[in-house]
């Protein structure tokens, strides 16, 4: 558990460290900002923040679980002064082209902030930097850790969404590319990532607006600062549906291929089959044992069969030739 001090002063400037945020040693108003390390801590250490509401903090933080214990995002104000901020997190790692989930939480008090990330998303160090740098001096301390948190969330989230978008371009030069294997599997692999980001991004823009409601005079993140945020998280969702889409027609237009090749396969074996039919039929007429047949006891019926065989081979193949079937 790292415990730093956040200056409160807007004057006083942030100087980013790992774990935490460092403030100038003349700031006069400071408040503290822990960073645990996963889920338990955090519910254990926001106890211990503010005792007067322990019960009502344990039960919040314990009962927001979604389904099969995957993160959900939520707002709930504790108290007047204290909201705890609950949401998925997700990054993507180039190697295996996947989406991994984890968690934020981040417990706003009047001069504590108490946050934990689960996770290689690296929000809270995106937070640290933004805060470090300009246009990160407005508001109290607390507002600009939230506020810090969330953009830096909402950051992160286009940044997957920008290398899922390089994926699908990469499975869509595979689907042209006739010179590599099927690539089903990739772009089913690529559904389902996409799936994944918009489970652990899409409900962050419905749970955001919650950050204003409780005092409207001094919200905890200004309402026209949230709209845009809930405009860039819907944003990521419609670029993300669009990502989605072209994955589906890509899958029917690689289908269509597959069914264009096997016509053209079909067509190659129904005219390379008629060509081997016809001689067989002419020597199964020969070969028949009836009496009267007349090529059967002239000297030139031999080559005369051969040729009449090579010839309607020759004729077929130049005919499946010019209409394409060969």
């Amino acid at each position: 558990m790292t415990d730093d001090e956040v200056p409160a002063a807007p004057t006083v400037g942030f100087v980013g460290a790992r774990g935490g945020v460092v403030a100038q040693p003349d700031a006069e108003h400071r408040t503290r900002w822990t960073l645990v390390e996963d889920r338990v801590a955090f519910a254990r250490a926001a106890q211990d923040l503010a005792p007067a509401l322990r019960d009502r903090i344990a039960v919040v933080v314990h009962d927001l679980r979604g389904p099969a214990h995957r993160p959900v995002a939520a707002v709930r104000w504790i108290d007047d002064d204290w909201v705890l901020l609950l949401t998925p997190t997700a990054w993507f790692t180039e190697d295996d082209r996947q989406v991994h989930t984890g968690e934020l939480g981040c417990l706003v008090g009047p001069d504590r902030v108490l946050t934990f990330e689960e996770g290689d998303a690296r929000v809270q160090e995106h937070a640290l930097e933004r805060l470090g740098g300009p246009g990160g001096h407005h508001g109290t301390a607390p507002h600009r850790v939230v506020l810090a948190v969330v953009l830096s969330l909402v950051g992160v989230a286009a940044k997957v969404e920008v290398a899922l978008g390089d994926a699908v371009a990469d499975a869509e030069r595979l689907v042209f590319d006739t010179g590599t294997t099927a690539p089903v599997q990739q772009v089913y692999d690529l559904k389902r990532e996409i799936a994944e980001a918009r489970r652990a991004l899409v409900p962050v823009s419905a749970e955001l607006p919650e950050l204003s409601e409780a005092d409207e005079e001094h919200p905890l993140v200004e309402r026209r600062t949230l709209e845009r945020l809930v405009a860039a998280v819907e944003r990521v969702d419609r670029h993300l549906d669009a990502h989605d889409d072209l994955l589906s027609d890509m899958l029917q237009v690689h289908l269509a291929q597959v069914s264009v090749r096997q016509n053209e396969d079909m067509r190659k074996i129904s005219a390379w089959a008629a060509i081997l039919v016809y001689p067989t039929v002419i020597a199964g007429v020969y070969g028949m044992n009836f009496r009267h047949l007349p090529e059967l006891h002239w000297v030139l019926g031999y080559p005369f069969s051969l040729a009449l065989m090579v010839v309607g081979c020759v004729v077929l193949y130049r005919v499946f030739r010019r209409v394409g079937w060969l």
